[in-house]
């Protein structure tokens, strides 16, 4: 094998087996800053070696050793530094560092038990609520998702050293919280379980739509939260909203194919040729909904919006779509966690059940919301309304608006398109 396949090798192992490593070491050392330090050097060393020796049998568990032994080195090295320099009071018979390196050696002997349960820990650490959202994400990636620094910010269309910054102070954070590597108490499981549903909707979201640059969609970052989610699925499979989460994204991304034209222009929901949905993706999506019906209870935002999602697709054709069903389950969601995003979305589910007119009065009741000043989704929506009710001069107004909200160039050229198409239809000499 040459050193550009040995490479290839070394990216897709790493890509897969990262969390795992991270996570075990994170169980030794107690630090995952340190963790994600021990296994990079492993990573370098694969680098280094597997071009020229082959790549081995069981690359991850080559990676294991190698981060595992550098663990007991480092650890090592620690107890001699504080021995010369006198940090430690006394060296009585009884010595911490010989205690903590019997630890850390019956831990390293123990590493191929409850590796879940590190990872599940891991996820918990990178999605605490301490952090910004912009860190939990950029963590997670890192972490979890075993992007670089490089990777993850052209995925967001960030500088490189604006990232690295941000999860160079996520992990100090972490550090100076004294945030322990567990699983939350029951009293706390709710809320941080939400936090990391929230990161994983965040990483897809930004790949399904994406806010910033060329293209409509980042295949990669949408790629990256279906797989996060599968793994929290198996971590976590008694959850509902996990399983909630997962049917969404994998019916959302169900559209993928349909979503943009030749030309890469986007294609609005209903004009999709539904023929190019992913059929396999819809009845996985389909299945996780299925599984989170299955546990029971009352149902959370993942699951609610999931039923939106199966509405979709499982309507053969736009006409066939059951929108009065999927306005009254907005409706749930709007109680279940008010929003005015929420809101907007319910106003055009009602279009669509009840007449533009019904749509545009409850869309009109949000225009005071100082969150959606700069949405441009909401004029976007107001316009499209406008012209099904023939209002089409200020329809126009209202798609040149939109175009000047979004940052996306793609769909500001589809809502540009769509403001001249109003102009041209009521020019008689068009």
């Amino acid at each position: 094998m040459d050193a550009v396949d040995a490479r290839t090798v070394i990216a897709e192992v790493w890509r897969r087996e990262a969390a795992k490593i991270i996570a075990v070491l994170t169980r030794v050392v107690r630090d995952v800053g340190l963790a994600e330090e021990l296994a990079q050097d492993a990573l370098v060393a694969a680098l280094s070696t597997w071009p020229r020796d082959g790549v081995p049998d069981r690359p991850g568990a080559w990676l294991l050793t190698t981060a595992r032994n550098r663990a007991l080195n480092t650890l090592r090295r620690r107890k001699v530094s504080d021995r010369v320099h006198g940090t430690m009071a006394t060296m009585a018979e009884d010595d911490p560092h010989d205690a903590r390196l019997a630890e850390v050696q019956a831990a390293i002997d123990r590493l191929d038990e409850a590796v879940d349960d590190d990872v599940l820990r891991l996820m918990f650490i990178a999605c605490h609520p301490i952090l910004s959202k912009e860190s939990r994400v950029a963590l997670t990636l890192r972490l979890l998702g075993g992007l670089t620094t490089e990777e993850i910010a052209r995925a967001f269309l960030a500088a490189e050293s604006a990232v690295a910054q941000r999860i160079v102070r996520a992990k100090r954070t972490l550090a100076e919280a004294g945030v322990a590597f567990e699983l939350p108490p029951a009293a706390e499981l709710g809320p941080r379980l939400a936090s990391v549903l929230e990161v994983v909707y965040l990483i897809f979201n930004e790949g399904y739509v994406a806010t910033a640059g060329d293209e409509v969609m980042r295949p990669a970052l949408q790629g990256e939260a279906l797989r996060l989610g599968s793994m929290l699925a198996a971590l976590a499979p008694a959850e509902p909203e996990v399983h909630g989460l997962c049917a969404l994204m994998s019916l959302q991304a169900s559209r993928a194919a349909a979503r943009t034209d030749a030309r890469g222009e986007p294609v609005l929901l209903l004009d999709q040729d539904r023929g190019r949905w992913d059929r396999a993706a819809i009845a996985r999506g389909l299945a996780a909904l299925e599984a989170a019906e299955a546990l029971g209870g009352p149902p959370g935002p993942y699951r609610l919006q999931a039923r939106i999602a199966a509405c979709h697709a499982r309507a053969t054709t736009a006409d066939a779509t059951e929108w009065p069903a999927i306005a009254a389950i907005y409706g749930e969601l709007a109680a279940l966690c008010p929003s005015p995003v929420i809101e907007l979305n319910l106003a055009i589910a009602v279009s669509r059940a009840e007449g533009p007119a019904a749509g545009l009065d409850r869309l009109d009741r949000l225009a005071a919301e100082p969150s959606l000043a700069r949405y441009h989704l909401v004029p976007s929506a107001r316009a499209d309304l406008l012209e099904r009710l023939g209002r089409r001069e200020e329809a126009r107004a209202e798609f040149e608006r939109a175009a000047a909200l979004t940052d996306n160039a793609r769909q500001r050229r589809r809502l540009l398109e769509r403001a001249a198409a109003c102009a041209d239809h009521d020019d008689p000499d068009a």
